[in-house]
C-alpha cells in the first residue's frame, strides 16, 4: 500500500516544502453489470480458484477519509458511490495529489464525472480513485475468485500531512472503522441476494469457514492489517511508544474483529521493524515521512549479503532545494540522509518488541506477512517461524527480496506477486515457482493492491500483435463467458485500457494464461487450496501450542 512502484520523474524541482506535502444502485443492472453469463460452479474435495492476497476495499475511510475518492457500495445506490471528491473542482485543477502520483506535476487537469461517463476514471493509473466498486468485485468473483484479503489499511503520517479530513488519524481507530465498513458491505450484498448469509460476500475467520464459503461458489473475505504503527507502536527518537501489553491487547482486540493476518511494518520504521525501502522519487517523499513521524531518517548501511533493501534515490537528486534545510538539520544535530555505496540494507531489523508481537500471532494462529520488512528484519522473522516450525507466512506482493522466497516456501508460506501486465507477471510467476518446496501445494495468486495508491496493470505492450479477443471464455470456469465491462456508458477493453477496476480482473488473467499457458492457469486455479492449507497449518501449530 501507499504507492509501491515508483513515481514518475517529476517535471519540475520541488521545493523542501513541497516535498513534505507530497507525502502528502443497487444491484447489478446493465449499466453496472458483471458480464458474466453463467453462476460460479461449486467445486468438491480441493477447492478451485483465484486468490488476491493484498487489496483495500476500504481504503476510502483512511488518511483522513478525504484522500480516494469513491466508495465500493453506498446505500445511495452507484451514482453515490462513484462520485468524485468535490475539493477536485469542476476540472479536476484542485486534485493536486491525483495529479502528482499520476502525472509526476501537481498541476494538470481530468474529467471529475464518475458515473454514468467514467471518462477518465477509474484508470490503471488514477490513484485516488475507486477501484473495487462492488459489482466489478461481483465480475470477479463469477469469474472464478474464491479468496480475497481485505488489507485494513491506515497511515496516521499522511494523515496529518494531507489537508482534508473528516476523519481521526489514530490507525487503529481507522481499522476498526474499515472492518465494520466491510461488514455493512456484506450486509449490503446480502440484502440484494436474498437475505442475511445469503450474498456472495462472505467474511470469513479460520480456514474451515473459509473452505465451506469456497465449496459453496462463494468469496471468502479475509480481514488483514496494513498499517505503519501497530498498536500504536511508533518509534521517536528511538524509543518505543507501545508496550508489551499494548501488543497483547491489541491482537486479542484485532481476532475479536475478524483479522487474520498482519503486517508488523510499512512505509516508516516503528517501534516494531525497520521497514523495506521505496526506491527512487518515491522514496526520497517516504523518507520525508519517515523522519516526519520518527523524528528520523531511515539509516542504511551497505548490505554484505545477497539480500539487500531497494536502494534509496540520494537526496541531492533534488538539487538546492534540500541544501538549506539539510545544512540546518545537521546543525541541529539531525542524522542525515546522506548513505554509503549501495546495495543498501536499513540498519534496524526486529526489534524485542516485533519479536513478542511474531510470538504473539504465532499462538493466535495468524498469518504473518513478511513484505514492507527491511531485509534484516525479515530475516530474523523468518527465523523466528523457523524455529518454531510455523507455516503461518506470506509475502502478498511482491515487497520482500528473492532471496527469502525459498525459505518461504520452504515454511508452507505462500507468495503471491504485485499486478503488473501479463507478461512481467508471468516471469515473476516462473521465478517464484523455481523455489517451490515440492512437500507443499504449489498455488500461486496476486496481490493486486487495488485502491492502495499504487498503479494497476497498465496494458500490455505488445498487445496489438496478441489481443485478448472478447468475449471470452473464463480459463477457471468454462461456464463463465465473457464480454467487455460495460458501467453506465463505459465500456472498457483490457488492451487499450489495462486493469482500469477490479471488475478487468478476469480479463488480466485470461491474458495472463495467453501469455504463460495452462500451467500458470493451473496454478492459479490452486491458489485457495495453496492458501486455505498454509492458514491451517498455522492454525494447527497455534492449537498445538
Amino acid at each position: 500500500m501507499l504507492i509501491p512502484r515508483p513515481l514518475r520523474p517529476l517535471a519540475t524541482v520541488l521545493t523542501a516544502a513541497a516535498l513534505l506535502t507530497a507525502l502528502l444502485a443497487a444491484c447489478p443492472t446493465p449499466s453496472a453489470h458483471a458480464a458474466a453469463r453463467a453462476s460460479p460452479s461449486s467445486p468438491q474435495g480441493e477447492v478451485r480458484g483465484y486468490v488476491d492476497l493484498h487489496s483495500h476495499l476500504m481504503s476510502y475511510e483512511a488518511f483522513g477519509g478525504s484522500l480516494l475518492c469513491g466508495k465500493p457500495f453506498d446505500p445511495g445506490g452507484i451514482e453515490a458511490a462513484l462520485a468524485d471528491c468535490p475539493d477536485h473542482g469542476a476540472n479536476g485543477a484542485f486534485a493536486w495529489f491525483e495529479n502528482f502520483t499520476r502525472h509526476g506535476t501537481p498541476f494538470g487537469t481530468h474529467d471529475p464525472t464518475g458515473w454514468p461517463t467514467f471518462a477518465d476514471w477509474p484508470a490503471w493509473d488514477s490513484r485516488t480513485h475507486q477501484q473495487v466498486y462492488y459489482a466489478w468485485l461481483e465480475r470477479s468473483w463469477r469469474a472464478g475468485q474464491r479468496v480475497l484479503v481485505n488489507q485494513l489499511v491506515a497511515n496516521r503520517q499522511l494523515c496529518e500531512v494531507y489537508p482534508l479530513k473528516r476523519n481521526a488519524c489514530d490507525e487503529m481507530d481507522v481499522v476498526r472503522l474499515q472492518a465494520q465498513r466491510t461488514r455493512e458491505m456484506e450486509a449490503y450484498i446480502d440484502e440484494r441476494n436474498g437475505g442475511p448469509g445469503q450474498g456472495w460476500f462472505r467474511i470469513v475467520t479460520g480456514p474451515a469457514q473459509a473452505r465451506r464459503v469456497i465449496e459453496s461458489g462463494k468469496l471468502a473475505v479475509v480481514l488483514g492489517v496494513e498499517t505503519s504503527e501497530p498498536f500504536g507502536c511508533r518509534s521517536i527518537g528511538g524509543k518505543p511508544q507501545c508496550t508489551r501489553d499494548d501488543i497483547d491487547r491489541g491482537l486479542d482486540e484485532m481476532r475479536e474483529l475478524g483479522v487474520s493476518s498482519m503486517f508488523l511494518c510499512h512505509k516508516f520504521d516503528n517501534a516494531l521493524c525497520g521497514v523495506r525501502f521505496d526506491p527512487g522519487t518515491t522514496g526520497l517523499v517516504v523518507n520525508a515521512g519517515n523522519f516526519l513521524g520518527t523524528g528520523r531518517f531511515w539509516q542504511a548501511e551497505t548490505c554484505t549479503g545477497a539480500a539487500h533493501d531497494n536502494t534509496i534515490a540520494p537526496a541531492g537528486g533534488l538539487g538546492d532545494a534540500l541544501r538549506e534545510p539539510l545544512r540546518y538539520l545537521g546543525m541541529a544535530g539531525i542524522t542525515l540522509p546522506l548513505y554509503p555505496s549501495p546495495p543498501h540494507c536499513n540498519v534496524r531489523g526486529l526489534t524485542d518488541l516485533g519479536a513478542h508481537m511474531v510470538e504473539g500471532m504465532i499462538d493466535r494462529g495468524m498469518i504473518v506477512e513478511v513484505d514492507h520488512m527491511s531485509v534484516k528484519a525479515a530475516d530474523e522473522t523468518l527465523s523466528l517461524l523457523e524455529d518454531a516450525g510455523y507455516s503461518g507466512v506470506v509475502s502478498s506482493h511482491s515487497w520482500t527480496d528473492e532471496n527469502f522466497v525459498r525459505r518461504l516456501y520452504r515454511l508452507g508460506g505462500m507468495v503471491t506477486g504485485y499486478g503488473s501486465p501479463a507478461d512481467g507477471f508471468v516471469r515473476e510467476w516462473a521465478a517464484n515457482k523455481r523455489n517451490r518446496d515440492p512437500r507443499h501445494t504449489f498455488g500461486y495468486g496476486y496481490g493486486l493492491d487495488a485502491n492502495g495508491m499504487g498503479p494497476l496493470p497498465s496494458p500490455r505492450t505488445d498487445n496489438d500483435a496478441n489481443p485478448l479477443g472478447y468475449p471470452f471464455t473464463s480459463p477457471f470456469d468454462p461456464s463463465v463467458e465473457l464480454d467487455r465491462l460495460r458501467t453506465g456508458r463505459r465500456t472498457w477493453d483490457l488492451n487499450t485500457d489495462g486493469v482500469a477496476n477490479y471488475g478487468l480482473v478476469p480479463d488480466w488473467l485470461a491474458d495472463v494464461g495467453r501469455v504463460g499457458g495452462p500451467e500458470i492457469i493451473a496454478d492459479l486455479a490452486r491458489g485457495a487450496e495453496s492458501y486455505l492449507r498454509t492458514w491451517a497449518r498455522a492454525r494447527n501449530g497455534a492449537d498445538q501450542a
